[in-house]
């Protein structure tokens, strides 16, 4: 770490704390020439995930695509922004435990659909039928016959 007042590379932590929920270190340094103080802040870098798509292109995983189709799949369902970021994060959670750096985005969608259906029946419905493709209401009907079985 370079002194931001003399550029020296030398310094010593004085303080450390946790901050943002403990997702990171504050930390309170000295530099060892000047002995000017300053902070920095330590955070966990998030893991880079690619999405291998269908036709075999690879693109980065794009968080705001995901939401967008989750708020679509909502949309006119009383849910809340807290809710959706919740939904969110339990998502991004599993794809981070993967451990993996690539996914596909049949194995992503399957994923977002798991978490939908845990959500809402009706958002499930919906995300499904963009994302399996409906084309007629026999496909519907399947969908929301496996879903009244596994409610049961």
């Amino acid at each position: 770490m370079h002194c931001p007042r003399c550029n020296h590379s030398e310094d010593k932590v004085i303080d450390s704390r946790a901050a943002k929920d403990g997702k990171s270190i504050r930390r309170r340094r000295q530099c060892q020439m000047c002995g000017h103080r300053f902070s920095t802040l330590e955070e966990i870098l998030p893991t880079e995930i690619f999405v291998i798509k269908r036709d075999g292109s690879r693109e980065d995983l794009q968080k705001q695509k995901i939401r967008d189709g989750i708020v679509k799949a909502c949309y006119k369902l009383e849910v809340r922004e807290e809710q959706i970021d919740e939904l969110m994060a339990r998502i991004h959670t599993k794809l981070e435990n993967l451990g993996s750096s690539e996914i596909k985005s049949s194995d992503l969608g399957e994923i977002v659909m798991s978490e939908l259906e845990r959500f809402d029946y009706v958002a499930y419905v919906r995300f499904a039928s963009i994302y399996r493709q409906f084309r007629d209401i026999d496909q519907f009907i399947k969908e929301i016959r496996q879903l009244s079985t596994k409610k049961k």
